[in-house]
């Protein structure tokens, strides 16, 4: 237990190479994918949940305080569970048939992270890439916030944000920039913008967007219309928009 608790830390995941899964549908899609190690969970829990008990590996029943101790969140669903890591390196994916990617460069917001992750596997996307300076895709807001999506698709961490353009550039991705200032307008009909085509969407930090460098690197910047009075989408709802119009032109 003291173990699981040091996972809250960053450098201790990367270290021990594991981290947790908190409450039953993400302990549930960890223990589908088959990378728990144990799980802590209290006797309601251990009694209400007993299909995911009698699936994992190792399930230890423990007081309410202690799974309050090692969760994060502030109201814990009764089970934690500890996880081999499962980030991935740009040599680890291949990317050759892919269709629909999302590069997230520099995204700093748990929350954001964890819900672009979560629309990606909505929409059937075929990777997730964090590149930049990027928060850690296993810290315990991000793995709640993607409500089990984190184990369904392959999350990459790259630090280079131009390598991972190169790469998915490489496996013959157009790329795609969302940023307000953009050339082509998403809805817009025209030749410069073909949404069917195998696409990687690049989305910029949640304050600053995308710097004039990291528009440079896409073959076309889009701009979803604002028809309001609002100025502007958040990063989660501007990813949505972006790969749901992605994946319906790619399956018209």
């Amino acid at each position: 237990m003291k173990h699981a608790r040091r996972l809250a830390t960053r450098a201790f995941r990367a270290t021990a190479g594991e981290f947790l899964a908190e409450g039953p549908q993400a302990v549930r899609e960890a223990v589908t994918a088959g990378v728990v190690l144990e799980v802590f969970a209290t006797a309601d829990a251990t009694a209400r949940y007993a299909d995911i008990a009698d699936a994992s590996p190792d399930w230890q029943v423990v007081p309410d305080a202690v799974v309050a101790e090692i969760a994060d969140a502030v109201a814990p669903q009764g089970m934690v569970a500890r996880c081999r890591s499962i980030v991935r390196g740009l040599g680890d994916v291949d990317l050759t048939d892919a269709r629909l990617v999302v590069v997230c460069a520099d995204v700093r917001d748990p929350g954001n992270a964890g819900a672009v992750i979560r629309c990606a596997d909505a929409v059937g996307a075929d990777a997730v890439l964090l590149a930049g300076d990027c928060v850690d895709p296993l810290g315990p807001k991000v793995v709640r916030s993607t409500v089990g999506s984190l184990f369904h698709l392959p999350v990459v961490v790259e630090r280079d944000v131009a390598t991972a353009i190169d790469a998915v550039r490489a496996a013959g991705l157009t790329v795609l920039a969302a940023d307000g200032g953009g050339d082509a307008g998403l809805f817009d009909e025209g030749p410069e913008l073909d949404l069917a085509a195998p696409t990687a969407w690049l989305l910029g930090n949640e304050a600053w967007g995308l710097p004039p460098e990291r528009r440079a690197m896409a073959d076309t910047v889009v701009s979803i219309p604002i028809y309001g009075a609002a100025e502007s989408l958040n990063l989660a709802t501007a990813a949505a928009v972006c790969l749901y119009a992605s994946a319906r032109a790619q399956r018209a």
